[in-house]
């Protein structure tokens, strides 16, 4: 027989003496020999697999790999496609930003977290603005008052170097 999947040791190439059987419908068929439960799989004219080979003895299956294997491909791609990829999107602004900008700024945050991404909030601090750092703390607080309906802070105001960063992501519903 040949291997289909790298990932399965199958028929010949389980070298244990005595293994946990399952035949093909599901039904345990207690602790056989290997040689055993080749034979049965042979004569159904299907593969022996070892499912857990961590286990004493381990336990082997009687079944169709590539039929199987095929249908574990089916679930791992139907589980992909459920899956919502989270991205972090970014928003900047300066110590000089006029409350007409931020609405704008926070109108756009307010859209990203509706689609379920998460909203770094960058306050940019240049030259001798490095002192107002109570300015950017405000600014923040700004932000995340006129967006509490939909969000929920994730990482408070903190101050990176010339930045000072908040993230926010989305209100669980």
């Amino acid at each position: 027989m040949k291997t289909i999947s790298k990932k399965f040791i199958i028929n010949e190439d389980i070298r244990e003496k005595e293994i946990r059987a399952i035949a093909a419908d599901g039904s345990a068929l207690g602790v056989i020999s290997t040689r055993d439960a080749q034979a049965m799989a042979d004569e159904a004219d299907l593969d022996l697999v070892m499912i857990s080979p961590g286990a004493k003895p381990p336990v082997c299956k009687i079944m169709d790999l590539g039929k199987f294997v095929y249908e574990q491909a089916k679930k791992d791609k139907d589980a992909k496609k459920k899956q919502k990829i989270v991205s972090v999107k970014e928003i900047r602004v300066s110590l000089r930003i006029e409350e007409h900008d931020i609405d704008i700024k926070t109108k756009n945050a307010r859209k990203f977290l509706l689609d379920g991404d998460k909203v770094k909030i960058t306050v940019r601090f240049r030259g001798r603005e490095m002192e107002l750092g109570y300015l950017g703390q405000r600014i923040l607080e700004k932000f995340s008052s006129k967006l509490e309906d939909v969000c929920i802070i994730e990482k408070s105001a903190r101050r990176e170097g010339r930045n000072m960063t908040m993230i926010v992501g989305p209100k669980k519903v």
